[in-house]
């Protein structure tokens, strides 16, 4: 009788199987060609970034931008200030938004109970997530750059401020990517260790922040990558055009690469459309350094951990 219940549920079953392989292979088709539109559409923009300097030699020309200042003379243009005002800006961003970013991660997964407030405050981050740039420019100019009409506390059109905005920006994306890392550590981990006799802090620092670490590192890449790409929130709270200085403390004014990019671009002489496309390469260059070496520490960590 068992025998014949399994061949019939067998039979029964056998064109949902075959249904579940073919949504599947065709899923995977789906998403190979979603892959490949997306390179070929980065291939296409970055081709059309390279020919406006089909005229220069690139390399050359890259290097004298890094040491010029910027000018209203598209032959002495440059972005010094603009790449040490980015490099400024995302150090202090990194300093300030990631122990915040995954404290409050830690504190919703570890120890805030499922209750109400819980619910209320995930539904928030995750709105706070989509909310449109140039909101939290807004945002920034009014509590950090004017603190609400407060002179003594407001810090003007300085570096802590852009910072503190771009802060806020990524934040969403840091605290929903590290609790998305926390979950994928298994439970018999933690109580493993409690059994054993360790603190809840004893193991959320020696067991559950060390794997789920590589899924930490991955939002704070995508946090990191969209900050330094952002010029919305950074004109809001009075990023300058162009300056001929370098900032040497964060209550500097500043200017950013990406600020410098959109200030060349919308030049009508024709001879700043080179300078553009130099800034936006150099742009790409600063970002795939800054994601290469965090992958690389990303991916020597998760082998640690599977070793």
């Amino acid at each position: 009788m068992i025998p014949a219940v399994a061949a019939r549920s067998g039979g029964d079953f056998r064109p949902r199987r075959l249904r579940r392989k073919l949504f599947g292979a065709a899923f995977g088709v789906a998403c190979f060609v979603a892959t490949s539109i997306g390179v070929v559409v980065l291939f296409i923009m970055i081709r059309s970034v390279v020919v406006q300097l089909s005229d220069v030699p690139i390399f050359e020309f890259l290097y004298k931008l890094t040491g010029r200042f910027g000018s209203i003379d598209p032959d002495r243009s440059g972005y010094k200030a603009g790449i040490w005002g980015t490099v400024w800006l995302l150090s202090l961003v990194i300093f300030l938004a990631i122990p915040v970013g995954v404290g409050a991660a830690v504190f919703l997964e570890e120890y805030s109970a499922p209750n109400r407030l819980r619910r209320f405050i995930q539904t928030n981050i995750a709105n706070l997530a989509g909310v449109p740039s140039i909101v939290y420019g807004i945002l920034g100019l009014a509590l950090f750059a004017r603190a609400f009409g407060l002179k003594r506390l407001a810090l003007g059109p300085t570096l802590w401020t852009g910072s503190l905005t771009l802060g806020l920006l990524v934040l969403p994306v840091i605290v929903i990517t590290t609790q998305e890392a926390l979950r994928t550590v298994p439970a018999s981990l933690r109580q493993g260790a409690l059994a054993l006799g360790g603190s809840r802090w004893q193991v959320i620092r020696d067991h559950v922040l060390p794997c789920a670490l590589p899924g930490i590192m991955t939002g704070t890449i995508l946090a990191i990558s969209r900050a330094i790409g952002e010029t919305a929130p950074l004109l809001m709270v009075g990023a300058a055009a162009s300056i001929p200085l370098v900032p040497r403390s964060p209550f500097d004014r500043y200017t950013a690469l990406p600020v410098e990019i959109y200030h060349y671009a919308k030049e009508a002489d024709p001879g700043f459309k080179p300078v553009a496309s130099g800034g936006i390469l150099i742009l790409l260059a600063i970002l795939f350094l800054m994601n290469s070496v965090a992958i690389v520490l990303r991916n020597r960590r998760a082998a640690s951990n599977r070793g």
